[in-house]
């Protein structure tokens, strides 16, 4: 799916996009191109090697440009932006929507031309159904990026992932399905009613997914305590500036300090090289190495693992910023749904009595496989809505895709 200069907008459905970003990444890579990565929150940034589009654009949290802004541009941002071939932007659908139109702006001014993002190709992916553009009391309201100016002005090419990698239950599809299209039935309902009465085995081991903060530290703190034995402190280290590394630790789920016992219930945070555990791999600290003292982890899928620290990077174009090393793990009792986002689970609790805004019950639910591995403490209303304009850009980028296939066949 490479169009020439036109801009192309990668997996908009709620599908495995990490895959085929990072396939076109190396083949773009592979062709000479300098491709700049980059996402709307950081977590999804330290799996694909990039930074924040904010931190790339040189905008930070800033809701419009200030005057004279191309002229105190720093000079490395600006070769960046000026070098860059290729921009990808991942999880787009809680960009802002004068955002875009701020990136767009600031790449017109900096590379000196009057066309959108001064020429740079520009790969946009995400789901529009995940959690939207966040407005606070005081910054500037916007919505979602299809609204900005610049959307209107590329008129975007758009692919569409439509094959499914995650769930294998027709139940759980359905009611994902029915959620995304506002049209949540009795007896969906019904079916997710009856996983609050489901009972997972003795031996079952599980995360819960909550809604806030507080409700996770409080559960891991309690669980900690419960153990017996020592407990040993990994505390990570760090290279680069500290504000760089302030950005990375936002998207790092590893803690600054780590804290286990033998016995506590861990998840694993990054991909492992040799494949031995994902991001979201639940397991047990069976013990401690003894030349070490790295935590051997017994994960639920049968393998026996000693964690070695492994390292996060903060990368801006082809510069590296920051970087934090650590043991890819973390207390595993209890995570935020926000966190949980990319993540798929074997089994998972879920208490969703607090959902606060839409979009946050679809997040939770698709993080597990089918239905017998949700186990839900509760639900409320807010937690079966997603948002109507999501929906209303989804029929609209359907049809788009649909178009821009047959368009594009002759590429196949």
């Amino acid at each position: 799916w490479w169009v020439g200069e036109r801009l192309c907008v990668a997996g908009t459905g709620w599908y495995c996009n990490t895959f085929v970003l990072t396939q076109f990444i190396r083949m773009a890579t592979g062709d000479g191109k300098p491709v700049s990565v980059t996402d709307t929150t950081g977590l999804a940034a330290t799996h694909l090697g990039g930074t924040t589009i904010h931190s790339w654009a040189g905008i930070g949290v800033s809701d419009s440009l200030q005057q004279g802004f191309a002229e105190h541009v720093a000079k490395g941002r600006r070769e960046i932006i000026e070098k860059t071939d290729v921009l990808i932007i991942d999880e787009i659908s809680m960009l802002h929507d004068y955002r875009l139109d701020m990136v767009d702006e600031v790449c017109r001014l900096v590379r000196k031309k009057d066309v959108p993002f001064g020429g740079i190709q520009i790969i946009m992916s995400g789901d529009f159904f995940q959690l939207p553009p966040i407005n606070r009391g005081d910054s500037r309201a916007g919505g979602f990026v299809v609204n900005s100016n610049v959307w209107q002005e590329l008129d975007p090419t758009i692919c569409y992932l439509a094959e499914q990698h995650r769930q294998d239950d027709e139940a759980l599809l359905e009611i994902l399905n029915a959620l995304r299209a506002g049209d949540v039935r009795r007896h969906h309902a019904e079916k997710l009613l009856e996983r609050i009465d489901a009972v997972p085995d003795v031996e079952s081991i599980m995360t819960e997914l909550h809604t806030v903060n507080i409700d996770v530290d409080t559960l891991n703190e309690k669980e900690l305590e419960k153990l017996d034995g020592d407990e040993l402190f990994y505390t990570q280290t760090t290279t680069g500036s500290d504000n760089y590394v302030e950005n990375l630790q936002r998207s790092v789920l590893a803690p600054a300090t780590l804290r286990v016992k033998k016995g506590a219930l861990v998840m694993a945070v990054k991909n492992s090289l040799d494949r031995k555990y994902v991001n979201g791999s639940l397991g047990i600290v069976i013990e401690f190495e003894s030349a070490t003292e790295y935590p051997v982890v017994e994960f639920k899928n049968g393998r026996t693992v000693t964690m070695q620290p492994d390292t996060w990077e903060l990368r801006d174009g082809d510069k590296k910023r920051a970087s934090i090393t650590q043991i890819p793990l973390r207390l595993a009792w209890a995570i935020t749904v926000h966190k949980s986002q990319g993540m798929t689970l074997d089994s998972a609790r879920i208490d969703l009595r607090k959902a606060f805004v839409e979009g946050m019950g679809y997040v939770a639910l698709s993080r597990v496989k089918n239905l017998e591995s949700l186990y839900l403490v509760g639900i409320n209303r807010m937690a079966l809505q997603v948002s109507q304009d999501a929906q209303q850009i989804d029929v609209l980028l359907r049809d788009r895709a649909s178009k821009d296939s047959a368009k594009f066949a002759h590429l196949e």
